[in-house]
């Protein structure tokens, strides 16, 4: 019976090892496997399944798996087996190996993970913010028609990121905010090519000509003209060459760009006159001032912009481009006109007269909205 315990008694070895006990024939017998031992292994088995070690880390967690199984099985086989307390066991032995490297892994691997929760903060807090930052950079010039699905693109990304780092899929979640960082990147990128006019000297001294070439007209005609300033969203009107009054305005939704053709939503640059003033009943609008777009010039640069490929061949030149007043309280934007407030219409509305010169610009100094605004997102792309 010494020689073996745990490889002659089966089924009941336990229970006849308590009944020797209680008759006083042995002073102590063991369980060939403690179950403790079995339990701190399943745990292990648990954590690395919850760590996503077989994503992650998948060599270490094939390893912890190939050394397992087998001795699982072997633990299920020998459950009620019992041995003597002097007599070694390969099983334990082999389990507690299996405990001390399966352990290490665990450890290392919330190690890891914790590394990877900070960064994944880090970089959502960052991102965030400069999410924050361009929005709204982009909504101060009405930047998002001009940027199309990239915003939302954008925007999605960033929720992803919370809502991976939310889940605590810390990897996932640094890879979506990379992913929304590239997007921003691009979204400045964007902004920055299509409305690059409003940075170039050589442009922005052309409206500043323009511009001073209408109130001088002002002053030597002894009459009212109008000056529009797109990137600071500003109507002047000038009488005897003189500042009478300043007004913000809206543009059409797209109003920010250069106007192209029929639809785009921009509001059109250059000289151009009022040929018609329109009172109640005769316009949709509160009050309206008809401009005379399409003129010469506007004309020209739309055969020229087919012939370069600019604007699809289908498309049409446009017209009705007006200063109005508000439809209603529902109407926040105009198609491409120039809209204020209705008490500001009215006031410009009765110093004005058929014949009025009316001059849009770009901008009027390198300082402009559109161009700090460009800045500021040239700023946060550096920083990245």
């Amino acid at each position: 019976m010494k020689a073996s315990l745990a490889y002659t008694i089966r089924g009941k070895g336990i229970a006849f090892c308590q009944g020797l006990l209680l008759a006083g024939m042995l002073s102590g017998c063991l369980e060939a496997v403690p179950p403790d031992l079995v339990k701190a292994i399943e745990s292990i088995d648990h954590d690395l399944v919850a760590l996503k070690a077989a994503e992650i880390a998948p060599d270490d967690y094939a390893h912890f798996v190939r050394q397992w199984v087998p001795l699982r099985t072997r633990v299920q086989s020998e459950d009620d087996l019992v041995r003597w307390p002097w007599e070694a066991s390969d099983l334990e032995a082999e389990l507690r190996r299996l405990l001390d490297e399966g352990g290490g892994t665990v450890a290392r691997l919330h190690k890891e993970r914790e590394v990877k929760r900070r960064l994944a903060q880090d970089k959502i807090a960052h991102i965030e913010k400069r999410f924050q930052l361009i929005a709204s950079q982009v909504e101060a010039i009405d930047g998002r028609i001009v940027l199309g699905g990239k915003s939302v693109q954008a925007d999605l990304l960033v929720k992803q990121a919370r809502s991976f780092y939310d889940r605590q899929d810390y990897q996932r979640a640094i890879q979506a905010a990379d992913q929304a960082g590239r997007a921003l990147y691009a979204e400045a990128s964007v902004l920055s090519k299509e409305l690059g006019r409003y940075t170039d000297e050589t442009r922005i001294v052309r409206w500043q000509t323009l511009a001073r070439q209408t109130v001088d007209w002002s002053r030597t005609h002894q009459s009212t003209a109008i000056v529009v300033n797109k990137a600071d969203r500003s109507l002047t009107l000038y009488k005897n060459g003189r500042q009478v009054l300043s007004y913000p305005v809206r543009l059409g939704f797209n109003g920010i760009r250069e106007k192209q053709f029929q639809g785009d939503g921009a509001t059109p640059e250059g000289r151009y006159r009022i040929t018609e003033k329109r009172g109640k009943g005769q316009t949709q609008f509160y009050r309206a001032l008809v401009l005379d777009y399409p003129n010469h010039d506007d004309r020209s640069r739309f055969v020229q912009g087919k012939k370069a490929g600019r604007i699809p061949s289908a498309k049409q030149i446009g017209g009705q481009i007006e200063i109005h007043g508000v439809e209603n309280e529902l109407m926040a934007q105009t198609l491409g006109c120039v809209m204020l407030d209705n008490a500001h219409m009215m006031a410009v509305y009765e110093r004005v007269e058929a014949g009025t010169p009316v001059t849009i610009v770009g901008a009027l100094t390198e300082a402009n909205a559109v161009a700090l605004a460009l800045s500021h997102l040239a700023a946060q792309n550096e920083e990245t």
